[in-house]
């Protein structure tokens, strides 16, 4: 399933977001991955995030990645630089963005 999400960046802290992106611990892709994720890709027009991840099961992947150490860890290192932050919990599976359009 492809799921589209919306996350914002604070804008004094963009450079560390995307410094941050360049070292994206190996355990936590390694746990994305075994968790379903077959490509994740972030896009930024200023402050506005746009994510597209294509993964079997949007519900399970959260519910994978929600418990561990190095999610945990990255959530809070991503909470000091976003505004709106990507949910974990049982809640964000309702977060993704509505299909309007598609060719």
């Amino acid at each position: 399933m492809r799921v589209a999400l919306h996350t914002t960046v604070r804008a004094d802290r963009v450079e560390a977001y995307e410094e941050a992106h360049r070292h994206v611990p190996e355990e936590l892709t390694g746990a994305i991955r075994a968790a379903g994720v077959t490509s994740w890709t972030i896009w930024r027009s200023g402050t506005d995030l746009f994510h597209l991840l294509e993964c079997d099961d949007y519900a399970g992947l959260l519910a994978a990645l929600e418990p561990l150490p190095v999610n945990i860890a990255w959530q809070a290192r991503m909470a000091d630089l976003l505004d709106t932050v990507h949910d974990y919990s049982a809640d964000g599976a309702s977060a993704p963005l509505p299909v309007v359009w598609e060719l």
